[in-house]
């Protein structure tokens, strides 16, 4: 979870779950994509657009409402809670019913923040356990007649430039380019940036020599080699066979690396960047945008695999939600690095739904010459940490 993020937090919006009475649902309202209009059904009476972008994973359910301001935008509204939508699937190919219960819960409250924060615009989408369940098109009907929400399910590509687009403004001005990388729970994307030229308005646009995605993410492969007691060797298995996958991948983008660091953005990096930095309570202002050293990595990472379950639950930056995963993501993690031997690597606290938000704000013009859309200085509103999120 991150910064600002309280999502399971009780009173932390009033209006979550106050649902007008007698409200008729029928067609679903918002998530159809709208290029270059504002959707219809959402009141805002701040006098400016107000976006929302949700990311259902197979793991997390993600929202981010926000404003343009200045050349990046001010985060009004965020939710982030753990489903485990893809909980089972790699066994049984369908959506469980207890992870479905799961899911429209989470739903739910995405839905009314978005009513309660006056969206205009929305994006919301779903990504590897909808792409793979049989019963993936039923589950979406049910957010539909449900909940009123359209859910787009997102190809591999879509969701590695989403990624993309929202990492670019970290990488380093002085890099020849990068090697991002987004650890899933369901799959995992890869993608080769070269260095971005400098954009007169808004965040910088991402320069992708190549990508690949991978069938493999934190829930998946948990579940095939067990997350609860991790041994060496069952760690050492998982390297091996994500290793096999991004093989191909290495061989056509892997050479010529000096100049290049790896750009990470996961729940997966952010812990690592976290016990790395020996924190308390999860902090995305120290988090997002820091930088780790190989060697570094290596010691995190050592550490971890050493840790016993419950040590793992311990951990004030994994916790009971993540401590049958995190080490899953390791090994994803370690088979990227071998496949790429960056000396640096530099943590993204931001994912598919800050570039959501990017490629909606761009299109609709908040950074045009003209400023036309842009809010100034915002109202004030921030993630929780008093930062805009993206800029």
């Amino acid at each position: 979870m991150t910064s600002g993020e309280a999502g399971d937090t009780p009173g932390l919006d009033p209006a979550i779950d106050r649902v007008p009475p007698g409200e008729s649902l029928g067609e679903p309202r918002w998530g159809r994509r709208s290029p270059g209009r504002r959707e219809a059904g959402f009141g805002n009476d701040r006098g400016g657009p107000t976006y929302a972008a949700l990311d259902l994973g197979t793991n997390n359910c993600r929202l981010l409402v926000a404003r343009p301001s200045g050349d990046g935008f001010r985060v009004v509204d965020a939710f982030s809670r753990i489903v485990r939508l893809g909980e089972g699937i790699s066994a049984s190919g369908r959506l469980s019913e207890a992870a479905i219960e799961r899911s429209l819960e989470a739903l739910e409250v995405c839905r009314n923040k978005m009513r309660n924060r006056g969206v205009t615009r929305a994006r919301l989408i779903a990504t590897e356990a909808c792409r793979a369940a049989e019963n993936g098109a039923d589950f979406r009907a049910r957010v539909a007649e449900k909940l009123g929400l359209a859910l787009e399910v997102i190809d591999r590509e879509t969701e590695a430039a989403l990624a993309a687009t929202s990492c670019t403004p970290l990488i380093d001005p002085e890099a020849e380019g990068v090697v991002l990388f987004d650890i899933g729970g369901g799959s995992s994307e890869l993608v080769r940036l070269d260095r971005s030229p400098h954009c007169k308005r808004g965040p910088p646009l991402p320069q992708i020599r190549g990508w690949i995605s991978l069938p493999l993410g934190v829930v998946t492969l948990a579940e095939r080699h067990g997350g609860l007691n991790v041994t060496r060797d069952v760690y050492e298995a998982m390297v091996d066979e994500v290793a096999e996958l991004i093989a191909p991948f290495a061989r056509e983008h892997g050479a010529g690396l000096h100049g290049v660091h790896m750009l990470g953005t996961s729940g997966t990096v952010t812990t690592i960047a976290g016990v790395h930095l020996d924190l308390k309570r999860y902090d995305r202002n120290r988090i997002d945008g820091c930088w780790m050293a190989a060697d570094e990595i290596d010691c995190v990472l050592d550490r971890l695999v050493a840790m016993s379950y419950d040590e793992r639950v311990a951990s004030p930056c994994i916790g009971a939600d993540r401590a049958d995963l995190v080490l899953a993501g390791c090994a994803i993690l370690e088979a990227i690095r071998r496949a790429f031997p960056c000396p640096r690597l530099r943590v993204a606290d931001r994912g598919l739904r800050e570039g959501m938000l990017v490629q909606m704000m761009r299109e609709d013009g908040a950074w045009s010459d003209s400023g036309s859309g842009v809010s100034g200085s915002g109202d004030g509103n921030t993630d929780g940490n008093g930062q805009a999120v993206l800029s």
